[in-house]
């Protein structure tokens, strides 16, 4: 037992490390789980209402609203590049759904911040680099929405670069996370039956366990001066951050996932604001590669078209507020402070501005 003891000493940092892969996985198998139980609830409402879009304005609202709901802007933009293909969405209404799937993508992160809310220390870091991501989504949002409005500018040059590479061809990119976790999500899925409320429940559940656990396992590895690892070589620099955020993205097919796992990093201590902003933006960009990929193997010039639109969003939003990110890291280390006081502001800002301001507007605007 001595021996055991001393073994474990010894090694702590590399338990903690086992720990931490066993909780990252519970961590991605619970929003693979979360978004399989709410695509249940809402896939259909989410096709329903980008049908009946009626101007861009609605779009941008239909958009956020629908991929809250379902939690992946992936899956979105799918419908959106589905409809645009059977003649059902032209591209000009099309490209808005895109910019709101942006916004509505970012409501993962920020539920998972909701899990830290009663520590205070940790909550603020963590609440702060979840809001970031809706901060920067929503600036893009504000600037580029009347640009493209009045000019169709990503829309035009959507449709060059689809014409121009339409016959080039992709390929299909598995995802190794994706891999792993969807077998075991099916699993569930079938033992349960069609029951999304209890797949939705344990979801949490299982979010709620990892997310305190690799937060624990996270700051054990900090102790250890892991910490160093992450400053020196993936966050050292603002470049080096963006292309980590872009290439996980990539690998995981899923912006969510990426934003998700700064959550417990930065309530952790192991990483601040400043670093993850990069990197949150390059998940932005990360998570338009496998659907252009995906629409250049069908050849469908309109599935290309709205896929490179997606891209050229997220590369202008980049442009704009890269060099200001001052603007929304301060606006996000504000809120988190006010949020931190009054813990109900997180949970009305969530229905509020995901939800609430939505639905409203789209039934008004209509």
């Amino acid at each position: 037992m001595k021996s055991i003891l001393k073994f474990y000493k010894q090694h702590a940092a590399l338990f903690e490390f086992l720990k931490l892969l066993i909780f990252l996985y519970l961590f991605v198998f619970s929003l693979e789980l979360m978004g399989t139980s709410l695509k249940m609830f809402g896939k259909g409402l989410a096709t329903n209402l980008i049908q009946t879009t009626t101007n861009p304005l609605v779009g941008l609202f239909i958009g956020i609203l629908a991929t809250s709901f379902i939690q992946s802007s992936s899956s979105t933009t799918s419908i959106v590049v589905g409809l645009v293909g059977g003649g059902v969405l032209n591209v000009a209404n099309a490209i808005p759904i895109i910019m709101g799937a942006n916004i509505g993508t970012s409501v993962t992160n920020t539920l998972a911040s909701l899990t830290q809310i009663n520590r205070n220390i940790e909550f603020q870091r963590s609440f702060s680099v979840a809001v970031v991501h809706d901060f920067f989504n929503l600036l893009a949002v504000i600037v580029i929405f009347p640009l493209q409005y009045f000019t169709n500018f990503l829309g035009q040059i959507a449709s060059f670069m689809g014409e121009e590479f339409q016959h080039i061809g992709g390929l299909k990119f598995l995802s190794p996370v994706k891999a792993i976790t969807k077998p075991v999500v099916g699993v569930i899925k079938n033992w349960i039956g069609d029951q999304p409320w209890i797949l939705l429940v344990l979801s949490f559940v299982c979010l709620l366990l990892a997310l305190s656990q690799m937060v624990k396992s996270l700051k054990a590895l900090v102790v250890t001066r892991a910490e160093a690892w992450f400053d020196r070589y993936l966050f050292k620099t603002p470049l080096r951050a963006f292309l980590v955020g872009l290439m996980l993205t990539v690998m995981v097919q899923s912006s969510s996932i990426t934003t998700s796992l700064a959550v417990p990093m930065a309530g952790a201590g192991l990483l601040t604001i400043v670093q993850i902003f990069p990197y949150t933006v390059g998940a932005n960009i990360g998570t338009t590669v496998t659907a252009i990929l995906a629409a250049l193997v069908t050849g469908n010039l309109s599935a290309i078209i709205v896929a490179f639109s997606h891209l050229l969003f997220n590369i202008s939003g980049m442009i704009i507020w890269w060099p200001l990110k001052f603007v929304p890291v301060s606006l996000a280390q504000r809120f988190s402070k006010f949020a931190t006081r009054k813990k109900l502001i997180p949970v009305f800002y969530i229905l509020i501005v995901f939800f609430l301001i939505p639905i409203l507007l789209i039934y008004f605007l209509r």
